[in-house]
């Protein structure tokens, strides 16, 4: 086998057998790495704070949500695995050339970059909370925002390979610190505030439930747009679906556990800055502080990875390295930028008028359309560089974005719209190409 060189420079083209070796536990492994971080506690907090849910609920309805974005996620992770393409690459012969290089990519590379900034500002915060308490120092936001940016897109320009080696170095800290966390949050639980982990506000009900289910499922359900990324690497489809699920899920319900504790406790989004409050220990706040700088870099090098990726995607007359260091200056400068974070739910609605139907469409494609499996024919296309035209997709993704701006609140838009254009989508192809659905859909993930 060929040494990996230190700079990924593998681009749209396949990823060759020899390089295809990672397990569903290194995927597992690498998925739980991602999850706890600060960017990732904001829906579950402001589920709490925002829509008045207990924690009990809060915790149910944000779980239910990213269980079933992570569920499709997974699905689209499998054409990554088996062929060995990245995801916006597969994407053209879903939503055919066009709508991928211009409208797909563009929104995905938009959808990393803010996250990106988020974790780092959020990271920001934290750092200058320890370094406070333990120095009585203030340090400038800005350039300390600006210097962690520099170093997660310089780790990210380093490739998948690096990801992998970060995420297993990673986690004893990670576990160490979520642990850590929950234990001062047990153990100095107000007692005026324990209710509130089983009633939230009188007003706040059903519909406040679906939506913010709703939001999560929009803030996850875009990954089917990368995580082909990510898989293109696997043994195998089993592999690289059962992997990516777990680590999902696994991750998933720590953070809504710490999230809503923090929100319902203690009132606060952050639960690393809250717990850090709750302790003068100087070892207990080191362990907080390890976990919440590793949990902004594992999460920032999936951002940056499939950011740029994207990026690359829209203009491929870029290089892998070029497309990665594009993408990390503009993180850099969105991180300088705090009210990225103050104004999240919004941003994350705003992102979904396009994240949801984009998502629906391939989704349906790929699931219901082409059976889970792409042809020969579509394979050799894209691998020979044929433009390929999708004018289903071009005429279903207005009415998914108009289904998702006028959809109430209360009617949970994310999960309507993307149920909505998914159903419209597959019953347009079928009306008009009936005879592309005779490819059987095989029950192994293989």
């Amino acid at each position: 086998m060929d040494k990996q060189p230190m700079i990924e420079r593998l681009g749209l083209e396949q990823v060759s057998p020899d390089q295809k070796t990672t397990s569903w536990k290194e995927y597992f492994i690498i998925q739980l790495a991602f999850s706890v971080n600060a960017g990732n506690f904001l829906i579950p907090a402001l589920a709490v704070l925002e829509g008045g849910l207990s924690f009990a609920a809060a915790f149910t309805c944000t779980v239910l949500g990213a269980m079933a974005a992570f569920l499709y996620v997974s699905f689209l992770s499998l054409p990554g695995s088996r062929y060995g393409l990245p995801a916006q690459y597969v994407q053209r012969t879903l939503l055919g050339t066009k709508l991928s290089m211009h409208i797909a990519s563009p929104v995905r590379s938009l959808t990393s970059l803010y996250w990106f900034s988020v974790q780092t500002i959020g990271g920001t915060y934290v750092l200058l909370s320890m370094v406070k308490k333990l120095t009585g120092v203030t340090l400038p936001f800005v350039p300390l925002a600006a210097g962690l940016a520099i170093i997660m897109t310089l780790l990210a320009l380093v490739g998948f390979h690096a990801v992998k080696k970060a995420a297993k170095y990673f986690i004893p800290v990670l576990v160490a610190g979520q642990f850590t966390i929950l234990y001062l949050f047990v153990t100095n639980m107000p007692a005026q505030n324990v209710f509130t982990l089983i009633d939230g506000e009188k007003d706040a009900g059903a519909a406040d439930f679906f939506f913010y289910s709703s939001l999560i499922f929009v803030q996850y359900v875009s990954g089917v747009s990368a995580s082909s990324d990510i898989t293109r690497y696997s043994k195998s489809g089993a592999h690289g679906f059962w992997g990516l699920y777990g680590g999902n899920v696994a991750g998933f319900m720590m953070t809504a556990l710490l999230g809503g504790l923090s929100a319902s406790l203690f009132g606060n989004l952050n639960p690393f800055v809250m717990a850090s409050e709750l302790t003068s220990s100087l070892i207990l706040l080191l362990i907080i502080s390890a976990c919440a700088m590793v949990s902004m870099i594992s999460i920032n090098l999936s951002n940056a990875y499939t950011g740029g990726y994207s990026l690359l995607n829209a203009l491929p007359r870029m290089t892998r390295v070029q497309s990665a260091a594009v993408f990390g200056a503009s993180g850099i400068l969105l991180s300088c930028i705090p009210s990225l974070v103050l104004n999240a739910e919004g941003y994350i609605s705003f992102l979904g008028i396009l994240i949801i139907p984009i998502s629906a469409i391939v989704t349906a494609d790929y699931l219901f359309v082409k059976k889970g499996r792409l042809t020969e024919n579509s394979l050799h296309k894209l691998l020979n560089g044929t433009a390929s035209y999708n004018k289903e997709a071009i005429w279903v993704l207005p009415v998914g974005m108009i289904a998702y701006m006028l959809i109430p609140d209360d009617f949970s838009p994310g999960f309507s719209s993307f149920i909505l254009t998914s159903a419209v989508y597959v019953i347009t192809k079928r009306r008009l190409h009936p005879g592309q659905q005779s490819t059987p859909l095989e029950n192994k993930l293989g």
